[in-house]
């Protein structure tokens, strides 16, 4: 019995933020510095209770109690990004706070400049179009695959990267978001090295990819396939705290490691949330772990199961790769042949009070997650089975708005030039002709409907139902 235990504690996955966040709650201090609620003293009761006084003695910053720094990284902090990294494959790892989005506007702020030249996904996130407007960078759109019986975006294609690259020698970066929202994969491996053939950097938006470095199941990470850096959302599939992410620079990466990690240190703030931080040390932790593991294979296992029941449906379908590309199995986007995306999210929320990732106008996005168990999918089928034999036509109504941004945008003006020019604020039907001055782009997925600098034109429109005015080019 001692063996056993000696070899459990010797085998045991570290967690250092979580472990001096411990010590730091179990032997306190007097505290005269932020944050002023001090462990929860000064917070209004109804909250306290809400959230449990243990999280608020627990919300911290760094500096205090030897929890280290994250700028620049030292103690526990430095411990748990280079547990991290050796995690997930990087030579380097960065914790974000902010999500990904600080790590997007990161990589804009230390590799591009002012008129370089950036080859991207036009269903980027909105991020990397902010990230251009701070640096100056300018974008070439990747239009990629439409998968219209869908209405999604699909793959990046390698010939289009290395058209784009031979009718570009100006560009200096290829940086696309992998997979699509949705989970549709595109061929890494092949567009790395045609990203090597014209030496130019190549940096992958993988926020909603963390998982796929452990289970074989899943798609192969960009990381261990050539991309020079990436970005991984732990807050949204990899069980970490909202807003808490990843950034990784690869081994024998052609970016300029330091350039990226003194951008960050102008976008973070000067008092990061140790709770955050902790969230993220133990996510890196939890999915190293044997629990872990157990957990993801569950979430693909019961993907799987979803899948099969879908496939019984006579009017509910899933999205599956067998259409010449690769998926996330995780990922299943379903549609409804009778209903619009957004009518079946309404029925799914009111009727049997399940909430989705989010809708469109063909589908809606149901994630099976490390924390969903197998009663949790065996109710969501039992429910779609009673929609699908329920005739809903009777209040089922067309809808004027769409919710996927399909338009291949007409720039007019540089993103920075637009942002930053005199404006005014017209009525959306008087925009048509103009020239957009903001980015428009609704989370979720974060895609935009209209980037600054672009023509407006009609087929905008039933994209901005909720917005009476716009901002414009003055």
């Amino acid at each position: 019995m001692t063996n056993v235990t000696r070899n459990e504690k010797s085998s045991k996955i570290k967690a250092p933020i979580v472990e001096a966040l411990k010590k730091a709650f179990e032997c306190p201090s007097y505290q005269f510095h932020i944050p002023g609620h001090t462990k929860g003293n000064g917070s209004l009761p109804d909250f306290k209770k809400l959230i449990g006084a243990k999280a608020l003695s627990v919300d911290t910053t760094d500096e205090f109690d030897g929890l280290g720094t994250l700028h620049p990284a030292t103690g526990p902090i430095k411990e748990a990004q280079e547990l991290a990294a050796k995690a997930f494959g990087a030579k380097k790892t960065f914790f974000l706070l902010n999500g990904s989005t600080a790590g997007n506007l990161a990589l804009a702020m230390g590799l591009t400049k002012t008129g370089q030249k950036i080859i991207t996904n036009r269903n980027c996130h909105r991020s990397l179009l902010t990230g251009m407007i701070i640096s100056g960078a300018e974008p070439l759109w990747l239009i990629p695959k439409r998968l219209e019986e869908w209405g999604i975006w699909g793959s990046v294609t390698p010939e289009s990267v290395e058209e784009m690259l031979s009718n570009h020698p100006e560009a200096s970066m290829v940086w696309i978001t992998n997979p699509t929202y949705e989970g549709v994969v595109s061929d890494i491996k092949s567009i790395s090295k045609i990203c090597k053939k014209y030496n130019v950097p190549l940096i992958v938006d993988e926020a909603h990819a963390c998982l796929w470095n452990f289970n074989d199941h899943l798609p192969t990470s960009a990381l261990k396939l050539g991309a020079d850096a990436v970005v991984h959302s732990l807050h949204k599939t990899g069980g970490s705290m909202s807003q808490s992410s990843m950034l990784h620079i690869a081994e024998n990466s052609m970016i300029d490691c330091d350039a990226v990690e003194k951008s960050l240190r102008l976008l973070h703030t000067t008092s990061p949330s140790l709770i955050l931080l902790a969230s993220l040390d133990a996510a890196r932790a939890n999915l190293e772990s044997p629990r872990g593991r157990k957990q993801l294979e569950r979430a693909v296992q019961n993907a799987k199961y979803l899948r099969r029941e879908i496939d019984k449906l006579e009017h509910i379908h899933d999205l599956k790769p067998d259409f010449g590309y690769k998926t996330d199995i995780t990922k299943v986007f379903i549609k409804d042949d009778r209903l619009s995306g957004k009518r079946l999210e309404s029925i799914l929320e009111i009727d049997f009070n399940i909430e989705v990732e989010s809708a469109s106008d063909a589908g809606l996005l149901i994630l099976s997650n490390i924390g969903n168990t197998r009663k949790d999918m065996e109710y969501l089928v039992r429910c779609l089975q009673q929609i699908d034999k329920t005739d809903y036509s009777d209040i089922c109504y067309l809808e004027n708005k769409k919710y996927m941004p399909m338009l291949a945008p007409i720039i007019k003006m540089t993103l920075r030039e637009a942002f930053y020019s005199h404006k005014e604020i017209v009525r959306k039907e008087e925009a048509i002709g103009r020239i957009s001055a903001e980015v428009i782009a609704e989370c979720p997925p974060g895609i935009s409907v209209l980037l600054p600098g672009e023509l407006i034109t009609e087929e905008h429109i039933p994209y901005l139902v909720d917005y009476e005015f716009l901002e414009v080019i003055k």
